[in-house]
């Protein structure tokens, strides 16, 4: 069983089936989940992307700033950590969320040795407005927080996927699911896994992977117990 994890939620995956924003039922049903393993002793830090309500790159393609649409992107990912909170309290979890972007009035600013010690102390830990800097993604953020934090593994959840596959199953009727696959491998094949720079991470600090289905309410609980569960990336 893993001690301390980290779980990446982009910001789709709080969508449900809504086109845009985030959908109750769908953040109770990641709020089980996580309450699910922090019932078990597990330790686990959450980080969570923003697309549902807002992304830096598709304001820059309607001729927005990047920087700009980035921290807007940002200021997106922690009204999701508020609203993951609020769940997850709702379920009996105390939870802290720490932003990258001084927001004191309701996050703690991010200070690793105090997000050490509420993992330490059983507490749920939110990451939110990514690294606090433009042009990086929350998947950076995650590998950088994992990284940081000694989790054990990073868990990609992803909507409608059991993992990774050669191409778009969306898109490719003929993708073939890939159980198991290195870092650098799908660094070479610009697989979807995230972005390059976080896998570049990852390799280089040997932190392996876990890309799963989050429509499974039990695939997060299976993965802490230590099933083959999606797809392991690893050096």
């Amino acid at each position: 069983m893993f001690e301390r994890v980290l779980i990446k939620l982009s910001g789709e995956s709080l969508m449900g089936e809504q086109d845009y924003g985030t959908d109750p039922e769908r953040i109770r049903a990641i709020a089980r989940q996580v309450s699910q393993v922090h019932a078990r002793g597990v330790e686990v830090a959450v980080v969570v992307g923003g697309g549902n309500i807002f992304r830096g790159l598709a304001a820059q393609a309607s001729g927005m700033d990047r920087a700009t649409g980035d921290y807007m992107g940002m200021l997106a990912t922690v009204l999701n950590a508020l609203a993951l909170q609020d769940a997850l309290e709702k379920q009996g979890v105390p939870t802290r969320v720490q932003s990258a972007i001084a927001i004191s009035e309701v996050a703690e600013p991010y200070i690793r040795r105090r997000a050490m010690r509420h993992l330490e102390k059983g507490r749920v830990v939110i990451f939110a407005a990514g690294t606090g800097n433009p042009f990086f993604t929350t998947d950076t953020a995650a590998a950088l927080r994992a990284i940081e934090m000694h989790a054990e593994i990073i868990l990609m959840a992803k909507n409608g996927v059991e993992g990774v596959y050669t191409a778009d199953p969306m898109k490719d009727p003929d993708a073939v699911f890939i159980p198991e696959i290195t870092h650098m491998e799908a660094v070479e094949k610009r697989l979807r896994v995230m972005d390059s720079t976080a896998l570049t991470l990852c390799m280089e600090n040997r932190l392996p992977i876990i890309v799963f289905n989050m429509s499974d309410e039990q695939n997060i609980d299976r993965i802490v117990c230590g099933d083959r569960v999606g797809t392991l990336v690893r050096t």
